[in-house]
């Protein structure tokens, strides 16, 4: 095969690129399904995400989803990459030969600025009119003919959470002029102010040539923002929302967590029923079926609670939200634009950390990166939920709400507030409480689309599988090894356990936290929850030496309730909400900041909190009579 054959059956290099918000990544999706990576662009921390495509004509493309942005004068991380991989900075097999311009049908005015922006670059273009269903239902008309003249490009239709959405775009890719691609990469200057204004006066004479708008195109939208936006009002929507993700937590995950629960126990029970006596037997069913079993029976309540969050995203709902406490995180020196990053990290601190890239404030963004790990990350559910089963009972509050689950709201409630306690002692002894106000233009109401869901949740589930199949299973493993070596003497009085090494640990390490109620065996399972926290329960399962048989985790919650006093536990629980980083999040901090001094920080202020915090917990649960 010669170079210029080999170089025509290479797959083209296409690019989506639009505003946040504009139904671009759903596109993404719909074009590659399965056929996708996710990586980091070379250098940066910017998530790279590429698929393949074959159009109708069988021809290959790679789609390259670009970051979000608003414009090439770059506001953010994200943007940055954005623009450099349009300029061809950051390589030439990053440059696209095809520029696929995402725009939101319904926001056209905001949408084509970019648009115009990126058209001076000199790659053909191709401009998605996506949303288009939605813009049609409320009588919004666009003439694409117009358009696709009065631009100088291609305009086709897309419906990005529709089965066949795409298909007029597929076949366009083949009618492309490639040909007119530079050999160079483009020049690009900052606009200056002149030529900004001249670009949304251009927006506004292509608007009124091409877009007819029925009356009321905006009514029910506004009339829900008016209601959720409400300064009051809203704010009581906001806490009944997060109310209601925390009763569902435990209310509706109870059935598949039983079935789990079974599943496991009988795993156990078979592998050893067909095994003798033995180190091995013991490493398989006390050890990993054990631990790991006791860790992944709280998958049910994980995936309840990216369900919401991820719904909650794709609704429009969280950019109003960010807007609605804007004002009320503005008193701690942050605004409204740290929200979601901090919401993401109810699921995992990591997700939320890398969200902060949107934060062009560098003060700001560091502060949201340090308090992120104080949201209730998703890892901290399997700690919560064996202390609230095993301590709090399960009744009835006012007929209406689950006394768990309001224990369980406490427990994130006073992660949000200790965050922004933490917020405002950060930006007030460095220098700066002041308010930057957050501007962004709002995306359109409308109801989740189950295939994105599904398609989040399926990611996040293999997430959790992989940490369960790799870090924790190892943690398990090493755990199991010092629990059981070396071997208690023929005449040792007292648990075999004592003897191993994870009892020496145990013991050596117990008087630091002796003041905070904490056991031996407490101790032993805080040490690899520092490699990840749900494996807590997993350690506790082990040491305890809960078998891998049926009920094992209500085996381990009588153990714990008969073992522990509730003022330990609230201790424990209130060392949690705190809790020291897990090493990924450290190192993904260590990553995001270029620098080994926020990392260390956040890990030991974090600990001093988790340990102030249990310490008077647990003296004055025990000075109370809860000891």
């Amino acid at each position: 095969m010669t170079a210029a054959t080999a170089a025509l059956d290479a797959p083209r290099r296409v690019a989506l690129l639009g505003n946040p918000n504009c139904g671009k990544t759903a596109l993404f999706n719909l074009l590659t399904g399965s056929r996708q990576k996710v990586a980091n662009y070379a250098g940066v921390t910017v998530e790279r995400k590429e698929g393949r495509v074959a159009s109708p004509s069988g021809r290959s493309y790679r789609v390259l989803d670009l970051p979000g942005a608003y414009s090439l004068n770059a506001d953010s991380a994200d943007e940055a990459v954005t623009r450099d991989v349009l300029l061809g900075r950051l390589s030439d097999e990053e440059r696209p030969e095809l520029l696929i311009c995402v725009t939101d049908a319904t926001n056209l005015r905001l949408n084509l600025r970019l648009v115009l922006e990126v058209r001076q670059l000199g790659i053909p273009m191709l401009l998605a009119l996506n949303m288009s269903d939605l813009a049609e239902r409320r009588g919004i008309r666009v003439d694409t003919h117009k358009l696709s003249e009065l631009l100088g490009m291609p305009v086709v239709s897309t419906v990005g959470i529709a089965r066949h959405g795409a298909d007029r775009l597929l076949a366009s890719l083949d009618e492309i002029d490639y040909a007119a691609v530079a050999e160079h990469a483009p020049e690009w200057k900052t606009p200056s102010l002149d030529q900004v204004t001249q670009t949304h006066r251009q927006v506004r004479e292509i608007l009124e040539q091409v877009v007819a708008s029925g009356e009321g195109e905006r009514r029910w939208d506004e009339s829900i923002d008016r209601v959720v936006m409400h300064p009051l009002l809203g704010l009581v929507i906001l806490a009944a929302v997060l109310l209601l993700m925390f009763q569902a937590v435990f209310s509706w995950a109870g059935l598949p967590m039983d079935a789990i629960d079974a599943a496991t126990g009988w795993v156990g029970v078979q592998v050893g029923g067909m095994m003798s006596e033995g180190p091995l037997r013991s490493l398989l069913v006390d050890g990993i079926i054990a631990g790991v079993g006791g860790v992944i029976i709280f998958l049910p309540q994980i995936v309840i609670l990216f369900a919401f969050i991820l719904a909650l995203e794709d609704s429009g709902y969280l950019p109003r939200a960010a807007f609605l406490l804007d004002r009320f995180m503005g008193k701690v020196g942050l605004s409204g634009r740290s929200f979601i990053p901090l919401l993401s990290s109810f699921a995992c601190a990591i997700p939320g950390i890398m969200a902060t890239r949107v934060i062009s404030n560098t003060r700001d963004r560091l502060t949201t990166i340090l308090i992120a790990p104080l949201m209730t990350c998703s890892a901290r559910l399997p700690v919560y939920a064996l202390l609230i089963a095993a301590f709090i009972p399960e009744q009835s509050v006012a007929g209406v709400f689950n006394l768990q689950g309001l224990v369980l709201f406490g427990l994130y409630l006073s992660g949000i507030v200790s965050a922004m306690a933490v917020a405002w002692v950060m930006q007030r002894f460095g220098g700066s409480l002041a308010h930057h106000p957050l501007m962004m233009e709002l995306p359109t109401w409308r109801l989740p689309n189950l295939r994105n869901l599904l398609l989040g949740l399926l990611e996040r589930v293999k997430i959790f599988l992989r940490r369960v199949g790799g870090i924790i299973l190892a943690m398990m493993i090493v755990l199991w090894a010092l629990s059981s070596y070396p071997a208690a003497p023929i005449d040792a009085i007292g648990p075999a356990i004592d003897h191993s090494y994870a009892g020496m640990i145990g013991h050596l390490i117990q008087p630091l936290f002796a003041p905070l109620g904490f056991s031996w065996e407490i101790c032993v399972a805080l040490v690899p929850g520092l490699a990840a926290r749900e494996v807590a329960v997993g350690a506790l399962a082990t040491v305890y030496a809960v078998s891998g048989g049926a009920d094992e985790a209500a085996a381990l919650g009588t153990i714990v309730a008969q073992q522990w006093s509730l003022a330990t536990a609230l201790a424990l629980l209130a060392w949690y909400v705190f809790a020291p980083q897990c090493l990924p999040t450290l190192a993904v901090i260590k990553r995001e900041t270029q620098s080994w001094r926020y990392p260390l920080l956040a890990a030991g202020y974090l600990f001093g909190l988790a340990w102030l915090a249990a310490f008077f917990t647990y003296q004055i649960a025990v000075a109370l009579g809860a000891g």
